[in-house]
């Protein structure tokens, strides 16, 4: 059957094609029939077990020096699962049984789909609804030997070369997954390239069964079989079933079997069979964007890692060496450049040279850490000495991702593209980097992917304001963020860390490097400042009481500008290319606009309106008679009555868009 690698590859498009028709829905007895088809909150008891230890909320606000902030947990209870949410973490443990009451509700989704939504990250984990937690009790702690020893190795490897050089041997061991790594050092791989080496892939299993089936060459065939199968299920344990582990396992395994069975097997065909089989289990899988990076990257490697390699050896006649180094990289980036427009809209330029240089280090770093993760539950007291030239070792890797990260354009800002491009672009990907294609078949490929760059980029550089809202039980959260030319600036109503990192992922999404400027509106000062001087090139905010802007005083860049309208309120006038709008946060910004305006006035009919709150019938009537051609509201428009033709509602959590 793995001779011909058709018979798999159909079962996996069959597989594709249920997994893609059949979505992601709640079971029978999910914690969401709590709520009664509603939205809650919802006050609610669960009983449960915790799949994993507590993680620090990533939207949550740094907690102060030595105080436990804000996190989550995963809680698998007998009819389906929760997210846990606690103010405080409390110390608790993967596998701990827990009772737990609080307000359970539905997450949000995102506003806009360049955002990350709790809602659509915890449905791929197979959990419809979140609880903030309000009281806790622990009800039965049981053994989890396989969590304590992951627990111990990376405390052991943190403590014995610090967080930075421990944390990524214990990351070649475990997988970054069941790590904590420094941000920092997390965005420096990112940027460089080399997050592959930090999770938990088929390279570091590749290095280990080779590693192992190498000591056991002279032994008989049961005993490399049984020698490889234990190597891959300690791997499997230790790094835990994560897509791209389960991939590399099932994968490893069958080409072991057929190995030692004197038989040869197609390698298409074992990662068609791996990828139905794994989907076949887990459907959710197929949206999981470590899976698919994971099952492209190694498609990339089987199908055109070897046409590249035996290619740039013809046109390298005098380093005929750099062939295959130069392969592997190239293949596996080629492959994963279409996802990574889709998901995240970056490519990293200096990927292909950064893994060149990257790995003569990761090979033996992996052995190594390997070894000493024995060495650190056997024998703790000789980690710190043997760990040493390990750490120097790491040291380089550490420097070669913080000197690439840190080189101009290190990072593409692209945006992220439609769909349709992404799905033209890839075919036109596979029609340059397959091999046994014709001359005019891969010019016809240059050409469309020519033409999906160019279209791309004539929509990036189109003008748009684009309002994203989320108001949850209380003042609303609004961007307002205006593209001119592909530069762009913004407007936030908040100056919080939240929406400072909510606009990053837009300006990401829209292939913005930074914004022009940024206007805060919020009197609260932001936790983090230099959250917005990241984002932006200047950055606005309230100062020592005083509004940012004073009236008459103007925000501008070219063909993007913002004026203050009064002394006393935050009316304000944008210009966006051609567009003016009129800007009213809040009520009393309206009231302070319509106090400055003569009696007669009529010329500024042609402006647009957003508000920032939901208006009252009189405010109806004075916007009806200054004739705006469009008005915005963020929030749900009037209750029971339609919307005035050109007025439009965000709702409670949406986005608008003006071309």
């Amino acid at each position: 059957m793995l001779r011909s690698p058709l018979l798999p590859l159909l079962l996996l498009l069959a597989v594709l094609v249920q997994a893609q028709l059949r979505p992601l829905q709640p079971g029978a007895g999910d914690p969401l029939r709590l709520l009664d088809g509603g939205d809650g909150p919802q006050l609610a008891i669960l009983t449960g077990q915790l799949l994993s230890d507590p993680v620090a909320s990533a939207a949550s606000e740094a907690a102060p020096a030595g105080q436990a902030g804000p996190c989550r947990v995963l809680l698998q209870t007998a009819g389906g699962r929760s997210e846990l949410s606690f103010g405080t973490c409390p110390a608790l443990r993967e596998g701990w049984d827990v009772r737990v009451s609080g307000q359970l509700r539905r997450p949000r989704p995102a506003p806009h789909p360049l955002l990350a939504g709790p809602a659509e990250r915890l449905a791929r984990h197979g959990s419809w609804t979140r609880l903030t937690v309000e009281r806790l009790e622990v009800l039965r702690r049981p053994a989890t030997p396989i969590a304590d020893l992951r627990r111990s190795i990376a405390a052991r490897f943190v403590a014995a070369a610090g967080p930075e050089r421990g944390g990524l041997l214990a990351a070649l061991v475990l997988g970054s997954a069941v790590v904590p790594l420094p941000a920092e050092l997390r965005a420096d791989f990112r940027v460089a390239g080399l997050s592959h080496a930090l999770a938990a892939s088929g390279f570091h299993l590749s290095v280990l069964l080779g590693a192992v089936l190498a000591l056991g060459r002279g032994l008989g065939r049961s005993a490399r079989l049984a020698l490889g199968g234990g190597a891959m299920a300690l791997f499997l344990l230790l790094a835990g079933a994560q897509p791209s582990v389960v991939r590399a396992v099932l994968m490893g395994a069958i080409a072991l079997v057929l190995l030692e069975s004197g038989r040869r097997g197609r390698p298409l065909g074992i990662l068609g069979l791996s990828l139905a089989g794994m989907l076949l289990l887990r459907p959710a899988w197929l949206h999981d964007v470590g899976f698919q990076l994971s099952a492209a990257a190694t498609a990339g490697l089987v199908l055109t890692a070897r046409p590249l390699e035996q290619a740039l050896a013809q046109r390298l006649p005098g380093a005929g060496w750099l062939a295959p180094a130069l392969a592997v990289p190239l293949a596996a980036s080629l492959w994963t450049l279409p996802l990574q427009l889709l998901h995240f809209g970056v490519v990293p330029l200096y990927a292909v040279p950064a893994n060149l240089l990257a790995a003569p280090l990761l090979t033996p770093l992996t052995l190594g850490a390997m070894a000493l993760a024995l060495v650190a539950v056997l024998v703790p007291p000789l980690l710190a000495p043997l760990l040493v030239p390990l750490g120097w070792l790491a040291a380089l890797l550490l420097q070669l991702a913080h000197v690439v990260a840190g080189l101009p354009l290190a990072q593409w800002q692209s945006g992220r593209p439609l769909p349709l491009l992404v799905l033209l672009f890839t075919l036109a990907l596979l029609g340059l980097v397959l091999p046994g294609l014709g001359r005019r078949r891969r010019l016809l490929a240059a050409g469309l992917g020519l033409g999906v760059l160019v279209l791309h980029l004539v929509l990036l550089g189109g003008d748009q304001l684009l309002l994203v809202h989320q108001g949850e039980g209380g003042p609303g959260r609004d961007l307002l963020l205006a593209r001119h030319r592909g530069r762009a600036a913004l407007v936030s109503t908040r100056a919080d860390g939240f929406s400072c990192r909510q606009a990053g992922q837009l300006a990401q999404g829209l292939g913005v490097a930074r914004f022009d400027w940024a206007l805060l509106l919020d009197p609260v000062a932001g936790a983090d400042p230099a959250c917005w001087s990241r984002q932006a090139a200047r950055v606005v905010a309230y100062g020592d009481g005083a509004v940012p802007l004073a009236a008459g005083q103007r925000l501008a860049s070219r063909g993007l500008a913002v004026q203050a309208l009064a002394m006393d309120s935050h009316a304000l006038r944008l210009q966006l290319g051609h567009q003016r709008w009129l800007l009213l946060p809040d009520r009393q910004s309206l009231a302070s606009w319509r106090s400055g305006q003569p009696a007669n006035a009529s010329g500024s009919a042609a402006e647009s309106v957003w508000l920032g709150f939901r208006p009252r019938p009189s405010d109806h009537r004075v916007l009806l008679a200054h004739g705006p051609r469009q008005v915005w509201l963020s929030g749900p428009g009037p209750g029971g009555s339609p919307l005035p033709p050109g007025w439009r509602a965000s709702g409670a959590s949406g986005a608008l868009a003006a071309p």
